[in-house]
């Protein structure tokens, strides 16, 4: 099976989760600025939480493709919140018939506090799940 992993980061914490993943699939994560979705693929898309919500390059991103049929795994960081990015991201590929396998989310860096966000055991749990999310 072919992968795609696809995110939006600010400060760096969702892009750490990102390439952790990447890693684990063994291909290259891919910045949700520069990237078309490929046809075809697992897709793992994941986003920064910004007012509770997932980042606008996302929600963009959601919007503007076909996600009919297509099984995705949605990632999220958050330096105060618990987890409404990926929440929202379900709802919106919900409302475009995807099929949304699982999703992890953990704490990233938010001004001065979690500095130490994401872990190396968030990273190592990150590609645990998607391991999980491939079997």
């Amino acid at each position: 099976m072919l992968y795609q992993v696809i995110y939006f980061s600010r400060k760096g914490s969702t892009k750490k989760i990102a390439d952790a993943i990447a890693s684990e699939l063994k291909v290259q994560a891919e910045d949700v600025k520069n990237t078309r979705l490929k046809n075809d693929v697992f897709v793992f898309l994941g986003s920064g939480c910004y007012g509770g919500k997932p980042g606008k390059h996302m929600t963009n991103f959601i919007e503007n493709n076909v996600f009919t049929n297509r099984t995705v795994a949605l990632f999220g960081t958050s330096g105060g919140g618990e987890g409404g990015e990926t929440e929202g991201m379900e709802s919106m590929l919900k409302d475009k018939d995807a099929c949304v396998k699982g999703s992890f989310f953990c704490k990233g860096k938010f001004l001065f506090g979690n500095k130490d966000k994401p872990s190396n055991k968030d990273l190592d749990d990150a590609k645990k799940f998607a391991k999980n999310m491939t079997k």
